[in-house]
């Protein structure tokens, strides 16, 4: 009798568990609707009821290729409901590539509706390089901007090597495959490639800068040594148009290009996938120890002071 009250009592104990477990379940679905629903209803009231609206794009820290950016900028391209972008820009710069799909992007935005560009502390290399896709830019007066121009580095450890005895071995198809090598020496030939690749992507920048700020090329190439200018030294040499902030620069859409003082400014929403949790940890302290911005560029650079 002990034993069947026993098995009764544990009969009831998971009929309990089970019963617990597909509440929890249905809960969580509830949850999940509701999350989905207000996200739903966020984003309708931000890109779907409020009718037209300028749309603030934020461009931060080192430009690499994005892809949820450019599709997210993609999105305002096709929203007819746009009246305007203002890209606020705080970047040393980053890849050429990353760059120019940035400029790319917002240059067709800027085929059908007005943008200006607004810098904040820096705004160099790449970052002037996105900022030049808009029709006009404000910058503060102590904002670091310029910086025109394109690098590539490497490193060499042929002397350190020998030092400690270390002799490298490198098997290649020809002498141009893979240089620079930090194993071995640059000779010139490796040089003379290296600075045919600078300076064809240097002439690109340059032509980009020529057509967006209506200078001829050698004024652009004087200009182009590589140097930052001040906001205030940029106006005077025709890098950027005025001198201001996000104030000036709806300022700008409204009296220039007769935006309603009343549309609404909202943020660019950018949709990102959910990192799992060891991205999050090794992006976080972790990834922080060992490694950095600079270690995540690759190719052909156009920033200002790389790490």
């Amino acid at each position: 009798m002990a034993l069947d009250a026993d098995i009764l009592l544990d009969r009831r104990r998971l009929k309990k568990s089970i019963f617990r477990w597909r509440v929890l379940a249905v809960v969580a679905v509830i949850i999940a609707i509701v999350i989905a629903f207000a996200r739903s209803g966020a984003s309708d009231a931000v890109w779907g009821n409020i009718g037209p609206r300028i749309v603030e794009v934020n461009i931060e820290g080192v430009i690499t290729e994005d892809p949820y950016l450019l599709d997210a900028l993609e999105e305002i391209e096709e929203d007819s409901d746009v009246a305007g972008v203002i890209v606020h820009i705080n970047s040393p710069g980053g890849t050429m590539v990353g760059g120019e799909a940035l400029f790319e992007s917002l240059r067709r935005i800027g085929e059908t509706r007005p943008i200006v560009a607004e810098m904040g502390t820096v705004a160099a290399s790449g970052g002037y390089m996105a900022a030049i896709a808009a029709d006009h830019i404000v910058a503060h007066r102590g904002t670091v901007t310029g910086s025109i121009g394109v690098i590539f580095q490497s490193m060499n450890f042929n002397g350190t090597l020998e030092k400690l005895g270390v002799e490298p071995l490198t098997v290649k198809s020809g002498p141009l495959k893979a240089v620079p090598n930090p194993f071995e020496p640059t000779d010139d030939a490796a040089r003379t490639a290296m600075e045919s690749l600078i300076s064809d992507m240097f002439g690109v920048f340059v032509d980009m800068v020529a057509e967006r700020r209506g200078m001829d090329t050698d004024t652009v190439r004087k200009l182009a040594d590589g140097r930052v200018y001040t906001g205030q030294q940029a106006v005077a040499n025709g890098l950027i148009d005025e001198i201001g902030g996000r104030r000036e620069a709806l300022r700008w859409l409204q009296d220039e290009k007769g935006v309603a003082p009343d549309v609404a400014v909202v943020p660019l929403e950018i949709d990102y996938p959910d990192d799992s949790l060891m991205t999050v940890l090794f992006e976080g302290n972790i990834g922080k120890m060992l490694s950095s911005e600079g270690l995540k560029l690759d190719g052909l650079l156009t920033v200002w002071q790389p790490e």
